[in-house]
């Protein structure tokens, strides 16, 4: 096993160490797996010749944690884990969590809230005259003022209430590597960082950037009307391309928050030399007393191949962390990680992933971005798949064929995130068909996220007839190879522009296809999104316009109890839903019908006029404003029902 990096001064000290270069505060258990972010870190400055220490969750009531360690001669470099620490410890009701697989043990309560500005104040106590550099998911999404679910209010840039230094988004290996040869070379302040792109900074005013600049609206302007705070988020949106993208100012009062250009990927080169680094590819063993650390399950026998997502869901904080661009591993840097993988002790020849954000993605998606960048007000899959898109599987099936002949290998899972939208693209089944044959263990779980065009819509996702027309070409590959396996629907309520019309329409879709979802995901406004936006300001910052929010509790339940109607515990949530919507239709015993009247219940007799329903606002809808509440009809049965969508239960999806 290759050696962790130290963890206490004594590990310092075995190594003949009185100091380290950079201390790197993580609010995860010390996992050294390529899948976080803390590993790749500390990996990459350590292969540039710096010393790093890992001080992972430490004790957040003081700061003695961080004084025994010693002050790092450069920084101290902080992160909150591989989630967003508010997310790790609240649901999107907003009640507490009791565990939290990135910790040992799995027990919850080991990180606080808001662990990057915790852990920035404990560390600027530690040690007053040293350099704090924030950076990972939960600061690369906060480092513009934005809205903050849990207080239900406005909060400014990250980087003015933990009172760090500077921040780095995005993926940070270049960054940082950057970052810390210009502190090696005795620069500091804003000297230390200007230059530097994927960086933001403060500064006394924006009339010393190194980049073309735009300005979004400041803190206090987005904090004062929500059409600014939409505004805002268009043109950070807008900006974040490596080609195209500039700088962009935001005022905080007598400071100005400045966001250098994203950080250009990897090259695959780069990426191979990163995934090549000493990983000892498991946790720490000083967890091995509490059994472990539940998160390296998932990912211990996984490979990740690729970064970057041109699907863009509005909903997803990718686009805004990682980008759309795709920048992928070679593939014999993939297959001698599976190889690596199949000398394991604990390996039982099977490689649980072969993915990444998406994982039938190898190649940007087309030839336009190497040069320009990604299209500002286009995306490469919605509302349809772009002319210009460049659909082939081809080269990720030639990996996936190297992998399966691994000695040792017995079966290669697809399982992160397959973009079925891109699937219907490519017209050779080929793909297709060893997917199907090889690459799933019974189920295969896709994400239509809804079966109503609006919400669609609002989610930046295709329309349903594309799913539609993906399930039955997956049951006629099914059929075609003789397997009986399942299509397991990820499935979202109460997204912002999804009305209780919607989330009917949805139940009546999958009554009529005999499938209830045995989870189901509540929208969660996490800090970033283009759908928190619209979600906060009930506006879509793509078009300025009016954008319907589900916010009441009771509104929020009725959506989701709609997509799981069967359960008894459900009905009181379904009576109230029919009766809001005057869809007293869907109540008695034909089989369109979600619920059975139950004796001395008065119902009233579905009215004539029962196209005009009240929209999500409680007004009637005019004629040319009505939306189908039946679910319609997509070109007859699937050809072989068991590939429809399967009775499984699905496992409950990430972040």
């Amino acid at each position: 096993m290759n050696e962790f990096l130290p963890i206490s001064r004594a590990d310092m000290e075995a190594r003949g160490w009185y100091y380290c270069d950079f201390l790197l505060v993580t609010g995860d258990a010390y996992i050294d797996h390529p899948s976080f972010g803390t590993a790749i870190i500390s990996r990459v400055l350590e292969d540039a010749g710096f010393r790093v220490a890992i001080l992972s969750q430490p004790d957040f009531r003081d700061e003695h944690d961080f004084i025994e360690m010693g002050r790092p001669r450069y920084a101290v470099l902080i992160n909150a884990g591989n989630i967003d620490s508010m997310v790790a410890h609240y649901t999107a009701a907003k009640k507490r969590r009791h565990d939290d697989a990135y910790t040992p043990g799995g027990v919850g309560g080991k990180r606080p809230d808001r662990a990057v500005t915790v852990y920035s104040m404990l560390a600027r106590r530690a040690f007053p005259d040293t350099p704090i550099y924030i950076g990972g998911l939960e600061a690369s999404l906060r480092r513009f003022a934005h809205y903050d679910y849990w207080s239900d209010q406005v909060m400014p840039s990250v980087l003015s209430s933990s009172g760090a230094d500077a921040l780095m988004y995005g993926m940070s290996e270049r960054s940082v590597v950057e970052l810390a040869k210009n502190l090696k070379a005795g620069k500091h302040g804003i000297d230390a960082v200007r230059d530097i792109r994927g960086m933001a900074y403060f500064a006394p005013d924006a009339s010393d950037v190194p980049f073309p600049a735009v300005e979004c609206p400041s803190y206090e302007q987005v904090c004062e009307s929500k059409e600014d705070y939409a505004r805002s988020v268009k043109i950070q949106y807008d900006q974040a391309d490596h080609v195209r993208g500039k700088a962009i100012t935001q005022a905080h009062g007598k400071r100005v928050l400045i966001q250098n250009p994203p950080s250009k990927p990897l090259t695959t080169e780069e990426m191979d030399k990163v995934y090549a680094l000493p990983f000892a590819r498991t946790y720490h063993p000083s967890y091995d007393a509490v059994g472990g650390v539940p998160a390296i399950q998932e990912v211990q026998f996984s490979i990740i191949h690729n970064r970057g997502c041109f699907g863009a869901c509005n909903f997803c904080a990718l686009a805004f962390h990682q980008g759309r661009y795709i920048s992928a591993r070679s593939h014999d840097s993939v297959v001698r990680e599976a190889e690596q993988i199949a000398q394991h002790p604990d390996f039982k020849g099977y490689i649980h992933d072969v993915g990444g954000p998406t994982a039938n993605f190898r190649f940007p998606s087309c030839h336009h971005q190497e040069k320009h960048g990604l299209c500002m007000n286009k995306r490469c899959l919605f509302p349809k798949a772009c002319d210009n898109l460049e659909a082939d599987h081809r080269d990720y099936l030639t990996l996936l064929r190297k992998l399966r002949q691994v000695p040792g290998v017995k079966k290669v899972f697809v399982r992160s995130g397959l973009r079925y939208d891109y699937m219907m693209a490519d017209d050779n089944d080929e793909f297709f068909l060893e997917l199907v044959k090889h690459h799933i263990s019974g189920q295969l779980k896709v994400a239509p996220e809804h079966m109503s065009d609006n919400a669609l819509y609002y989610m930046g996702k295709p329309s349903f007839s594309v799913y539609e027309k993906f399930r039955e070409r997956y049951a006629r590959i099914n059929e075609k190879l003789g397997k009986k396996q399942y299509l397991v629907p990820y499935l979202m309520s109460s997204h912002p522009g999804a009305t209780l019309d919607d989330a009917i329409q949805m139940a009546c879709y999958l009554n009529k296809v005999g499938y209830m979802p045995q989870q189901v995901q509540d929208f969660y406004p996490t800090p970033g999104t283009l759908s928190t936006a619209m979600y906060y300001t009930e506006i879509d910052p793509r078009t300025m316009k009016p954008v319907y929010v589900a916010k009441t509790p009771e509104e929020k339940a009725m959506q989701r109890a709609l997509l799981q109607w069967r359960k008894p515990e459900k009905r009181p949530l379904i009576v109230a839903a029919l009766r809001k919507a005057g869809r007293e239709d869907l109540v008695g015993f034909g089989k369109e019908c979600l619920i059975r009247p139950k004796p001395g219940e008065h119902w009233e007799k579905p009215s004539a006029k029962q196209g005009q329903k009240k929209n999500g606002k409680g007004e009637h809808r005019g004629k040319q404003a009505n939306r189908p509440t039946r679910p319609p009809k997509h070109g007859g049965k699937p050809t072989n029902p068991l590939a429809g969508i399967g009775p499984k239960k699905g496992k409950k999806r990430k972040g």
